[in-house]
């Protein structure tokens, strides 16, 4: 009898085992692709497809990355995602030549299964921050100590760029260590890829202990992975991956739309066009289409603004560079405005986004400020400048236009009468006593009645 229940027990085991693994190998696997800069909108597509894939109970979500970095803020919500996930996560820089520099290195670091194609490369993690010496959040030269001070330590080595940097770039080593750590990957090589901004290829990073696989493809990495353990939260689990269905999810229209509006060139011409769609409609009123699509263009390019790293110091230089043009359009003759506005919008165009801190250099590209400076200047001296002279000129119709016309009199009786203007003879009012045939200008219009007066006296 015992030994029945013995034999029972193992088949009921060998049977439950079974149908675990049959299950697991139903359990699909969700690819997300990511090809570009890390971005806002990178980080709501990785965090949709991570719950999506929790919700579904899936095997492993993986992520295929090509990119050549991105905002910080943006890769450090990816790698909470990611740490926070609960299903296994692998980043796989694919395909060949494909790169996961700077930000994308971080994001590899972070994976439970960190894997490359053969042909990839991934490193050169430094925090990017642009700028020109003695500004705020730029890079400094090295200082080297002067061999002649006998004050200089010999063992010390020198401090390099400003305070603000060293905290930047101690933090991001901290965070990099922090995660090598976590997934038992080559801590001393991931300070050196933020420190030295060192870079590995695929099997390179296999040797140093950076990466787990080199798979030829999708499938080459199901494959391999399958068995593997890794930790989960605070639980351990087995990925069962060969074999599995592949689920592709792409970014959805919010999210594209998103990348395309946080494009730094592309929030730079919305704020752009917002604004001269804008002043446009105030100084030639009546055209409602440019005020409409200014509105829009400006609301669309603030929103853009809001998610990426601007420095206000560049845009009120932007703002400083506009309005000393729109007043160049007021008065044409003093080329001073003109220059300084041009040269002051091109320098808040370089300094627009501040990118001290980030991984990835966020900047107005020089080809467009140059564009978009020239055709400021263009604007604001030609068309308002043809609209400023067309609301000066004379009006030649309507009821406007009978103000400061000259006439004759026909009759004239107690200050009112009758004149001739424009071929008409019209009923008038004046208070001086006028004789026939006398000149007289029209200075107002009661109803039908114009008021004249003399034109000697005008």
């Amino acid at each position: 009898m015992p030994s029945r229940l013995g034999a029972l027990a193992a088949l009921v085991t060998a049977l439950l085992t079974l149908s675990g693994a049959v299950f697991a190998g139903d359990r699909p696997v969700h690819v997300l692709t990511v090809r570009g800069a890390i971005g806002v909108a990178t980080a709501l597509y990785i965090e949709r497809g991570i719950r999506q894939a929790e919700a579904e109970d899936s095997a492993l979500a993986v992520i295929a990355l090509d990119t050549p970095g991105g905002l910080v803020t943006s890769t450090r919500a990816i790698i909470q995602t990611i740490l926070e996930a609960k299903v296994p996560v692998a980043v796989y820089v694919s395909p060949a030549g494909a790169q996961a520099a700077s930000a994308g290195t971080y994001i590899l670091y972070a994976s439970h299964v960190a894997a490359m194609a053969p042909g990839s490369n991934m490193g050169a993690a430094t925090p990017v921050s642009l700028g020109m010496p003695g500004l705020p959040g730029s890079t400094e030269p090295e200082k080297k100590s002067d061999p002649s001070d006998p004050n200089a330590s010999k063992d010390k080595p020198a401090a390099s760029g400003s305070t603000m940097e060293r905290k930047i770039l101690n933090d991001a080593t901290a965070y990099m260590r922090s995660l090598a750590q976590l997934r038992h990957r080559n801590a001393d090589w991931a300070e050196k890829a933020v420190r030295e901004a060192a870079t590995l290829t695929a099997e390179e990073a296999k040797k140093e202990q950076v990466i787990e696989v080199i798979a030829r493809d999708l499938d080459d990495l199901l494959t391999q992975i399958d068995g593997r353990k890794v930790t989960v939260g605070n639980r351990e689990v087995t990925l069962s991956t060969k074999g599995a269905s592949i689920k592709s999810l792409d970014a959805d229209w919010r999210e594209k739309l998103i990348q395309v509006l946080t494009d730094p060139n592309i929030a730079y011409i919305l704020m752009l066009g917002g604004i001269y769609g804008i002043i446009f409609e105030f100084w030639s009123p009546g055209f409602v289409l440019p005020g409409i699509i200014g509105g829009i263009c400006l609301l669309l390019g603030l929103t853009a603004l809001a998610v990426l790293p601007v420095n206000y110091g560049g845009l009120a230089l932007m703002l400083l560079g506009i309005a000393l043009m729109v007043a160049e359009a007021f008065t044409p003759n003093v080329m001073a405005l003109g220059i300084g506005g041009l040269v002051s919008f091109v320098a808040g165009s370089i300094f627009l986004y501040d990118s001290a801190g980030n991984g990835f250099a966020v900047h107005v590209s020089w080809p467009l400020i140059l564009g978009a400076a020239a055709a400021s200047l263009v604007f604001f001296l030609t068309v308002l400048g043809i609209a400023m002279r067309a609301r000066r000129r004379r009006v030649v119709s309507g009821r406007e236009e009978m103000i400061g016309s000259r006439g004759t009199v026909v009759a004239w009786e107690g200050g009112e009468g009758r004149v001739k203007t424009h071929g008409e003879v019209w009923r008038a009012r004046g208070a001086a006593t006028l004789d026939p045939g006398t000149d007289i200008r029209v200075v107002g219009i009661d109803g039908l009645t114009l008021v004249v007066e003399p034109a000697a006296s005008a």
